[in-house]
């Protein structure tokens, strides 16, 4: 099951990487750490790092990382997703912090161990933050065609993007395989809240995973997250919204000690232009208390939907920006 979840990852970060070489957390890897036991059922990745501080200013607005399986259902408050679990299947790992480039793995499925007659397979639930995205991709279409175009030479394409319904919901669906390993992916994507969440499923039988797409089915995908336009509970998502045409006052953080990391930061505006809410993807705990500090003393214009102030979800980009991406979300 590892080795299958390396491999549907490994497809990303090659391709990630002939963009880009996003560095990772800072001067972190220069802090010495004490050897630890790893966790049963933790996957870690080196670059990230768990934060020793709350990752958000409160913690009563949810945040992508925060999906759970519970009751054999996955349920992550942050997009609306709802996914009743096939029959026998189990979450099987937690995924790591998110990157400072906005990657996330929410969750990683595959047959309880006591399922029997069952084929190998895995579901990977993740999502790209396309405020903070090394790549050249403004939507999720875009980084399924990017992803496709940047697949290493040993895996090939067996069905090249196309539009389909899952659940009543437009995603961009394309599968490829390793001819050596044995194994296909079918990789579902949609966009939600300017994120790119991708399902991506894996096994030596196809039969399988046509039958993964079907019970994929079950999902509740709420349509006021589409694409960040905004209705319900859900903030209107705005790119670089964070600029001086948009504020009436500004403060920037004052760090206690340099580091030369990059702090991508998502926050929530209210319908009165003050910072509401404030989400760490990566930081230090010193700059996150000095980005909140700051935060805290910035106000925007109200922003106008049809004429009425609404809430806006933006990002910004403090301390240095990855390689190959901009300052600002």
């Amino acid at each position: 099951m590892v080795f299958a979840l390396s491999i549907a990852m490994l497809a990303w970060s090659q391709s990630a990487k002939a963009q880009s070489a996003p560095s990772s957390s800072g001067d972190s890897a220069n802090n010495k750490q004490t050897q630890a036991r790893v966790p049963t059922g933790v996957i870690l990745v080196k670059g990230a790092w768990s934060s020793e501080w709350p990752g958000a200013s409160d913690s009563v607005t949810p945040v992508p990382e925060a999906g759970s399986v519970a009751n054999n259902v996955f349920r992550d408050p942050y997009f609306g997703i709802t996914y009743p679990l096939p029959s026998g299947w189990t979450e099987k790992y937690k995924g790591p912090p998110p990157s400072d480039t906005g990657r996330y793995v929410l969750a990683e499925i595959g047959p309880a161990g006591t399922l029997k007659g069952s084929a190998r397979g895995s579901i990977l639930i993740t999502a790209q933050d396309l405020f903070f995205t090394p790549v050249p991709a403004a939507n999720a279409l875009q980084l399924i065609n990017y992803e496709k175009d940047n697949l290493q030479s040993d895996y090939k394409v067996e069905r090249p993007p196309a539009e389909t319904k899952i659940a009543g919901r437009s995603f961009t669906f394309f599968t490829y395989w390793s001819p050596v390993a044995q194994l296909h992916w079918y990789v579902l994507a949609t966009q939600m809240r300017c994120h790119a969440v991708q399902i991506v499923l894996t096994s030596r039988d196809t039969k399988l995973l046509e039958s993964l797409i079907h019970d994929m089915n079950n999902m509740k995908l709420p349509t006021e997250a589409t694409a960040g336009t905004g209705a319900g509970d859900f903030p209107v998502c705005v790119k670089d919204y964070a600029r001086d045409e948009n504020m009436i006052a500004k403060v920037d953080p004052v760090f206690a000690e340099r580091r030369f990391n990059p702090v991508p930061v998502r926050i929530i505006i209210d319908k009165e232009g003050n910072v509401k809410h404030i989400h760490f993807l990566s930081a230090f705990p010193g700059q996150a208390k000095a980005i909140t500090d700051a935060l805290g003393q910035w106000k925007f214009k109200p922003y106008l939907q049809h004429g009425h102030p609404v809430e806006v979800e933006t990002g910004i980009m403090f301390g240095r920006p990855p390689s190959g991406t901009t300052p600002g979300g």
